[in-house]
C-alpha cells in the first residue's frame, strides 16, 4: 500500500513497570459524572443515563512520573479549566457487555486531565451545537502511565485530586461517581463496539476552575501515581 504522505505515528501510552506501550484507539469521555460537579455546572440531581463525547488521539500528552510537562496555552479561550479524571484502558473487544463482565475488559487505569475551553463549551452548549471546540483540541488530554488492572473488581474508590500552583482545587473520592466504572463500560458498549486500545475518561469531581499561563497542575489518583503539567504562552 502506498500512501500519499507518511501516516502519523501511533499514539501510545507507557505501561507502568514495563517497556511496553498501550496503543490508543478511541478516546471516550463521560460528562457530568460526579454529583457535586453536576451541581456546580447548574444541573439537577436526577440520575440521568451517562452521556459521552470524544477527544482525538492528538489530544494525548504523556506525562512521565516525576516530570512536569510544558504545554502551550490553548488558543481562542479566556476561560480554560482543569478536570482531573480516572482513565480506564480497554483490553479486549466487546459490544453490549453485561455489567457483571465489564471488569474482564479492563486492561488498566491511569490518571488523566480532561482540559476544557469552558467558554467555548458553554457557548456551543447554549446554541445546541457539538462541544468539540471546547473539549477536543491538541494537548487537551494529558495522561500518566497505565497501571495494569489486577483482574479483580473494577476500581470504584480511592482519592482523586488536583492542585494548581500547589493549592488544592479538586479533592474527592471515586466512590462519588454517579455511574461507576462497570456501569459506564456497560452503557457505552450499548452504542459503540469497544476495542483494545480504547480509553475512557470517567468524569471529574467538583472544584473545576480556571488555569492561566504560568500555572502548574499536579494531580493523582490513589494507587496510580501523579501527573504534572505547566502551561506557557
Amino acid at each position: 500500500m502506498q500512501f500519499c504522505f507518511d501516516p502519523p505515528a501511533t499514539t501510545a501510552v507507557p505501561i507502568r513497570g514495563t517497556d511496553e506501550f498501550f496503543p490508543v484507539g478511541e478516546i471516550y469521555c463521560v460528562g457530568r459524572n460526579y454529583w457535586e460537579h453536576r451541581k456546580e455546572m447548574g444541573f439537577g440531581e436526577d440520575r440521568d443515563p451517562p452521556f459521552f463525547f470524544k477527544k482525538g488521539r492528538y489530544s494525548i500528552v504523556n506525562c512521565p512520573d516525576g516530570e512536569t510537562v510544558p504545554l502551550p496555552y490553548p488558543p481562542q479561550t479566556s476561560n480554560f479549566h482543569h478536570e482531573i479524571e480516572l482513565v480506564v484502558a480497554i483490553g479486549k473487544e466487546g459490544f453490549e457487555i453485561p455489567q457483571e463482565e465489564t471488569a474482564s475488559y479492563i486492561y488498566g487505569y491511569a490518571v488523566g486531565l480532561d482540559m476544557t475551553r469552558r467558554d467555548l463549551q458553554i457557548k456551543m452548549r447554549e446554541k445546541g451545537r457539538p462541544w468539540d471546540n471546547g473539549k477536543n483540541f491538541q494537548y487537551g488530554a494529558p495522561i500518566g502511565a497505565i497501571t495494569k488492572a489486577d483482574g479483580g473488581a473494577a476500581m470504584n474508590k480511592g482519592r482523586i485530586w488536583v492542585s494548581v500552583n500547589d493549592e488544592m482545587k479538586q479533592d474527592a473520592d471515586l466512590a462519588e461517581m454517579i455511574w461507576n466504572v462497570e456501569e459506564t463500560i456497560a452503557d457505552l458498549s450499548k452504542f459503540h463496539r469497544l476495542y483494545p486500545g480504547d480509553l475512557i475518561y470517567t468524569g471529574t469531581p467538583a472544584g473545576v476552575g480556571p488555569v492561566v499561563s504560568g500555572d502548574t497542575l499536579k494531580g493523582g489518583v490513589d494507587g496510580l501515581g501523579e501527573i504534572s503539567v505547566r502551561y506557557t504562552d
